[in-house]
C-alpha cells in the first residue's frame, strides 16, 4: 500500500502530504487468513484497522447466538468506535476471505483528530452512522429473542396446567364408571327408608363440600392414613387411593362412621366404596377447573400484557401491568425468587403507551433477576406523589460498581459477560420513560440492594394529531 492510497480516503482527505507520511511511518500492515477473528467482542480496543482487500464479517453477541450487523470491505475503518472510548470492543470482526489491513495505533489516531478537522468530522460521520446500523440490528435481534424468551416460557407455564387437566380428564373417565358401579351396589343393598335418605343428601351435599381447613402436611398425613385404616376395616377396596380423595372433601373417621351406622359389613364395604368414588370424581373435576383457571389466568395476561386490538395509549393501571409481567416471567421467578409488593392502593390510572409501559418493566424485572442468579429477593414498590406515580423495582443482587452507575442507560453499555446482553435493554427503557412518557428513570445501588426508581406523569404531554 501507498501513501496515495490513505490521501484517496475520505478519512484522510484533509491531512498534508507531510501528516500522511507520518501516519504511514506509524502504521503497519497485516495480513489475516479467511475465517481468522481480527477483533474479539469484550478485547481492548487498543488500535483501529482500514481494510485494504479482503471483506470482514462485523458481528455481535445477543443471547446464544451472534447476530451480523455490518460487512466491511476495502478502504472501510474497522475499530475506531472502541479506540474513540477508551473501551473494549462492542463487537466481533471475522475475515470472510484471506485480507490485508493498515493498522493504526492509539498514538497515531490521536495525532490524526488533532492534526485534522476534516478527519474528525470524516471519524464522526462513520461512528453515528455505524451506531444507527448497529442499534436498528440489534434492537429487531433483541425483540426476536424477547420473544422466544417470553413464547418458552408461557409454553412451560401453559404446559403445566394443560398437563393437569389432560391427566384429571383421562381419569374421569375411570372413575366415573367405578362410581356408577358403586352406586349400583348401593341401590341393590336393601337399605333401611332412613339409610336411603341419608344417602341422597349425601349425594346432594358432595358438590358443595370444601376440604377442612388448613391442615400442616403432618397433620394431614395422620388424617388420611386414619381413613385410609377405616375404609380398610370396612371392607373397601383400593382404600390407600379413596382416602385423599376423602380428606380432600372434608371427610374424616367421624363422619364416615356416621354414615354407615347400622349398616352391615357388605352395605357398609359398598357405601364407603360408593363415597370414596363420589368425592374422586369431584377432587377431578376441581382440578380441572383450577387447570383450566390457570391457562385462562395466563391468556388473560398475555392479552392484557400486549394490549391486542386496543389503542397505543391507555388509560394503565400500573398494578395490573406489573402483575400481568410477573406472570409473563414466573417460569424466570420460580426457580428461586422472591417477590414481595408494596403497593399503594391509592394508585390512579395513568395514561401511558401501555405494550411499551410493560416493556420497561420486563427489562427491569429481567435485569433483577439475572443480577441475582435466579435466586434472591425482588421488591416492587409503588406510590403517589401529587401528580406523579412512581414505581420502584429493587433486586438483592451484587450492586452495579459506582464508577459505571453514570453509563447504564447509554446504548450497548452492559454489565454482562460478552455475548450476555446487548446493551439495549436499558437504554430501550430509558427512552421509552424519558421520550415517550416525559418521565424519569434513575438507578441507586449499592451491594446488596439495588432500586430502579421510575417516575411516570398521571397525563402524558400533549401529543401531536
Amino acid at each position: 500500500m501507498s501513501v496515495s492510497f490513505l490521501a484517496d480516503l475520505p478519512l484522510f482527505a484533509g491531512l498534508s502530504p507531510e501528516d500522511l507520511d507520518q501516519l504511514y511511518a506509524m502504521a503497519e500492515t497485516v495480513e489475516i487468513k479467511a475465517g481468522e477473528v481480527l477483533i474479539e467482542e469484550g478485547s481492548p480496543g487498543d488500535t483501529l484497522y482500514i481494510v485494504l482487500s479482503g471483506n470482514f464479517e462485523v458481528s455481535k453477541r445477543s443471547g446464544d447466538r451472534d447476530v451480523a450487523i455490518a460487512a466491511s470491505g476495502p478502504g472501510e475503518i474497522i475499530g475506531e468506535m472502541s479506540l474513540l472510548e477508551q473501551s473494549a470492543r462492542t463487537a466481533s470482526v471475522r475475515a470472510l476471505e484471506d485480507s490485508r489491513l493498515f493498522k493504526i495505533s492509539r498514538a497515531a489516531f490521536e495525532q490524526l483528530l488533532l492534526r485534522s478537522p476534516q478527519a474528525a468530522l470524516a471519524v464522526l460521520h462513520t461512528v453515528m452512522g455505524r451506531l444507527r446500523n448497529t442499534e436498528l440490528m440489534l434492537r429487531q435481534s433483541e425483540k426476536m429473542a424477547a420473544l422466544g424468551t417470553l413464547s418458552a416460557g408461557l409454553a412451560h407455564e401453559l404446559n403445566n396446567p394443560a398437563a393437569a387437566v389432560r391427566r384429571s380428564a383421562g381419569q374421569l373417565r375411570e372413575v366415573i364408571a367405578h362410581w356408577q358401579k358403586t352406586t349400583a351396589r348401593v341401590s341393590a343393598a336393601e337399605l333401611a327408608p332412613a339409610q336411603i335418605a341419608r344417602i341422597n343428601d349425601l349425594r346432594e351435599g358432595l358438590p358443595m363440600r370444601t376440604g377442612p381447613a388448613q391442615l400442616t402436611t403432618l397433620a394431614r398425613n395422620d388424617l388420611e392414613t386414619a381413613v385410609q385404616e377405616y375404609l380398610e376395616d370396612g371392607g373397601a377396596e383400593e382404600s390407600w387411593e379413596l382416602a385423599p380423595a376423602l380428606v380432600g372433601l372434608g371427610f374424616d373417621v367421624a363422619e364416615l362412621g356416621h354414615i354407615t351406622e347400622g349398616l352391615n359389613a357388605e352395605q357398609k364395604a359398598a357405601l364407603l366404596e360408593w363415597v370414596g368414588a363420589g368425592s374422586m370424581v369431584y377432587t377431578l373435576l376441581d382440578e380441572v377447573k383450577q387447570g383450566a383457571g390457570r391457562i385462562s389466568e395466563i391468556v388473560k395476561a398475555v392479552k392484557q400484557y400486549s394490549y391486542l386490538d386496543q389503542a397505543p395509549v391507555q388509560l394503565v393501571d400500573v398494578h395490573e401491568g406489573l402483575d400481568n409481567t410477573l406472570i409473563i416471567m414466573k417460569h424466570k421467578l420460580k426457580q428461586g425468587v422472591t417477590v414481595h409488593k408494596d403497593y399503594d392502593v391509592t394508585l390512579p390510572r395513568i395514561e401511558a403507551y401501555a405494550s411499551e409501559l410493560n416493556q420497561v418493566w420486563t427489562n427491569l424485572i429481567d435485569n433483577a433477576v439475572d443480577a441475582m442468579g435466579g435466586q434472591g429477593e425482588l421488591t416492587i414498590r409503588t406510590r403517589l406523589m401529587d401528580d406523579r406515580v412512581q414505581v420502584q423495582i429493587t433486586d438483592s443482587g451484587p450492586g452495579i460498581p459506582t464508577d459505571v452507575q453514570s453509563r447504564i442507560f447509554d446504548a450497548f453499555f452492559t454489565t454482562k459477560e460478552p455475548g450476555v446482553g446487548t446493551g439495549l435493554g436499558l437504554h430501550i427503557s430509558y427512552n421509552i420513560i424519558t421520550q415517550k412518557h416525559a418521565g424519569d428513570i434513575r438507578v441507586e445501588s449499592k451491594p446488596g440492594e439495588t432500586t430502579f426508581i421510575v417516575t411516570l406523569p398521571r397525563t402524558l404531554p400533549m401529543r401531536k394529531a
